[in-house]
């Protein structure tokens, strides 16, 4: 069985995003401020459950569709520059 995490994306009151991520079933909750952070965090966290994981997404009522859409860009260019790199995500 696969470990869930789940990955909520909140706003600042700056309006900046971050991504929560939570282990359900590790009971750890850590906040990440770029995908970066988010994806070297998922690996770590990963790591433990031999990689078997479901990421689950939901964000807060006051993030911003601009917010959601910046966030699945910044993703999808973190994506294309590991698959450039050969390296896993």
């Amino acid at each position: 069985m696969s470990a869930i995490f789940e990955s909520v994306i909140k706003t600042l009151p700056n309006g900046r995003w971050y991504i929560e991520l939570r282990d359900i079933e590790g009971d750890r909750e850590a906040e990440c401020l770029s995908v970066e952070d988010f994806a070297k965090l998922l690996e770590e966290w990963g790591a433990d459950y031999g990689h078997d994981v479901n990421v689950t997404w939901s964000q807060e009522d006051n993030v911003s569709e601009l917010q959601v859409h910046e966030v699945r860009m910044e993703m999808m260019a973190y994506e294309q520059k590991m698959n450039e790199e050969g390296g896993d995500l």
